[in-house]
């Protein structure tokens, strides 16, 4: 059943519960299906739950997670966030990856950089969530339709058809039963798109995350300097979600 968070009243800081030191995320390489390499980081976890695949939103790289990534190894979480071919300097850093192929990539090309990423997450031999942003939002519905024993849950953040056929993502939601979380910005157009995704979803444990103070488009909305007003309560949100999925 959609459940559609009410307001949250916070019985925490969010600087006390997910702040954390900086970590010190290992660079690697992955190679897709197509031979094009990969650049990414891995953010390790002392005694992971589960480690996480974080994807970006267009125009952006791995940087997109400089600060979330942290912040969720302190709640227990081994982290991947990689380059994908379609992408930009967002965040303050050049993404490698389109610099080796060349040119930046259509979004659904980029599906077979989540492949590559979910086959190295398969050798961690941990569960497997992923998380897009943006256009990878939408691509993580396909990728967990064509994974279905393999990854354990999806958290989305501004879904939308990006991807060029009607319907394509509604469609790979349909056959997604695995625990979802979706949010978007504050924002109807954006809000509605999501809810048209979601409910196509059989999924028996699913959250729509409407942000009642304030939210922005992508995982943007997780950081204070680009949501201040409202990182707080999607920050809630997204960590209960993960340590019910995960406890």
């Amino acid at each position: 059943m959609l459940n559609k968070c009410a307001p949250i009243v916070f019985a925490f800081s969010l600087a006390a519960s997910v702040a954390a030191a900086p970590a010190a995320p290992q660079d690697l390489t992955l190679k897709a299906d197509d031979g094009v390499v990969l650049y990414g980081q891995f953010y390790r976890a002392e005694h992971p739950k589960a480690i996480i695949l974080l994807f970006h939103q267009a125009g952006s790289n791995y940087a997109e997670y400089a600060e979330i990534a942290p912040k969720l190894v302190q709640q227990g979480y081994s982290a991947l966030a990689i380059d994908q071919r379609a992408g930009s300097d967002m965040f303050g850093r050049d993404n490698q990856t389109v610099k080796h192929v060349g040119h930046n990539g259509k979004y659904l090309e980029a599906e077979k950089d989540l492949e590559a990423a979910l086959a190295y997450a398969k050798q961690q031999h941990l569960p497997i969530a992923v998380w897009g942003s943006s256009y990878s939002s939408s691509l993580v519905f396909l990728l967990a339709a064509q994974h279905p024993d393999d990854i354990k849950a999806l958290l989305s953040f501004s879904p939308g058809e990006y991807l060029g056929a009607k319907d394509m993502v509604q469609s790979a939601a349909a056959r997604d039963k695995l625990p979802i979380y979706v949010t978007s910005a504050k924002d109807k157009e954006e809000i509605d798109s999501a809810t048209k995704i979601v409910s196509a979803s059989p999924s028996t444990m699913k959250v729509q995350f409407i942000p009642q103070i304030a939210g922005v488009h992508g995982s943007s909305t997780l950081l204070m300097a680009r949501n201040p007003k409202g990182a707080a309560e999607n920050w809630q949100a997204v960590l209960a979600f993960l340590n019910k999925v995960f406890p």
